[in-house]
């Protein structure tokens, strides 16, 4: 072999690469033909110049069956054999690392999942009232300004209605609270229960060694800087869920031509006008709950002021809450109202029962079918378990959000699945 060629002067790089392989390759032929030391060709029975040698069994059919080739570079081995126990207990061990690292992963990151996602819902809620305003030439940066200035409003004004009365009953409640503990300990049951079990000097010295015990004290500092803590995280939360939501309603439009243009354009028309029909009726139904809940909230306060039920303002703003969880919200804000109410006087609590129990045939009759004309209909059973289904995953949140994901995984089902199954 002329190996000066590999040395010669090269310009470009290719053409060394090139003639390096070419060397190479020719090298490894000359190694694989068997040579005396003297340099005769090797005797009978010895490999000679030719095909590449071969070792061990190979494929059962086609050229070369019953061998494996040397490698180009003239190293020689059998295949990785992918059936071996080895080599699936490798593979599974690290598909399962790496499925718990993914689930240890959403589980950090659980709680920014689910302000996007309420912003997200935010946003398709909102989203109709901006397209009202675009359609009637207002521009969408004014639009969504609008919107969410009037978002910034009611958000306010529910401050001023929870806030101001759970910080003075609460004072008033501290307040008053050593003359509710006098009032116990007087009264008769309890002066029965010291006078046979001697409980009110038990009670004395257990508050005594607990107020000494620096274990509790702890724990109850700890409990308290909790809930300090909680109520700021949930004010920062509340704070991103509508920043986010305002991003997201100016950026909407973006966002989905973004993501329609990663569709295929022979399915894209498809794909657009489903998404299109699926955040259409989401955005609705979230409007139509909102208002239904909203004119819940103000017929209970009427209701409440004119009877004379304490708290009314915070009973109402909870009966709104409460009334966006779809099936069982409305009542559970009618039983709280009773429940304050029979507290106060049975006689108001009666009353209030009557009114809810009129005031939810006319919803369920008149009210809701109005407003909820223009959503998807979501069947009794279907709406259930996913009202059911979302509370068990994600609690209220998810309780809020089960129907309008229901509403468009029925859409589907209607316009893709059917289709497709009578066409098969």
């Amino acid at each position: 072999m002329d190996v000066s060629r590999l040395w010669a002067p090269v310009t470009r790089w290719g053409d060394f690469r090139r003639r390096q392989l070419a060397a190479l390759e020719e090298s490894n032929r000359i190694a694989a033909q068997a040579v005396d030391d003297d340099g005769s060709p090797a005797p009978a029975g010895d490999p000679g110049p030719g095909p590449a040698p071969t070792l061990g069994p190979g494929p059962a059919t086609g050229e070369g069956a019953g061998s494996v080739p040397v490698a180009p570079y003239g190293i020689v081995g059998q295949p990785l054999n992918r059936h071996s126990p080895f080599y699936i207990g490798f593979y599974g061990a690290t598909g399962a690392i790496l499925a718990v690292g993914l689930w240890q992963l959403a589980g950090r990151i659980t709680t920014t999942l689910t302000v996007l996602v309420v912003a997200f819902f935010l946003t398709l809620a909102l989203n109709p009232i901006v397209d009202w305003l675009v359609a009637r030439g207002v521009r969408r940066s004014g639009a969504v300004g609008s919107v969410f200035l009037g978002l910034i409003v009611v958000f306010v004004v529910l401050g001023f209605l929870v806030i101001p009365p759970v910080v003075d009953q609460g004072g008033q409640l501290a307040q008053q609270a050593p003359s509710y503990v006098q009032d116990v300990l007087n009264s008769r049951w309890v002066r029965e229960l010291d006078k046979n079990y001697d409980v009110i000097d038990k009670v004395q010295a257990e508050l005594t060694q607990r107020m000494s015990d620096q274990q509790f004290l702890e724990g109850v500092l700890g409990g308290i800087l909790g809930a300090g803590r909680a109520v700021v995280t949930g004010v920062f939360q509340v704070l991103t869920v509508l920043v986010l939501t305002l991003y997201f309603m100016a950026a909407l439009p973006r966002v989905k031509q973004s993501l329609y243009a990663m569709v295929p354009s022979t399915r894209r028309a498809r794909v657009v006008s489903l998404s299109e029909e699926i955040m259409r009726r989401v955005g609705s139904y979230a409007i139509g709950q909102v208002s239904i809940a909203t004119f819940n909230a103000i017929m209970s306060y009427i209701m409440m002021s004119l009877l004379g039920i304490e708290y009314a303002a915070v009973l109402a703003v909870s009966v709104g809450f409460l009334g966006l969880v779809p099936m069982v919200g409305a009542t559970l804000g009618a039983v709280l109202v009773c429940l304050v109410a029979f507290f106060d006087e049975p006689q108001k609590a009666v009353i209030a029962a009557v009114y809810y129990l009129v005031y939810q045939q006319i919803e369920n009759y008149l009210i809701a079918p109005r407003i909820m004309q223009r959503t998807v209909s979501v069947p009794g059973p279907v709406t259930i378990v996913a009202a059911l289904t979302g509370g068990a995953l994600l609690g209220m949140l998810g309780a809020l959000l089960a129907i309008p994901v229901a509403a468009g995984l029925l859409l589907l089902y209607e316009e893709v699945l059917v289709p497709r199954q009578r066409r098969v």
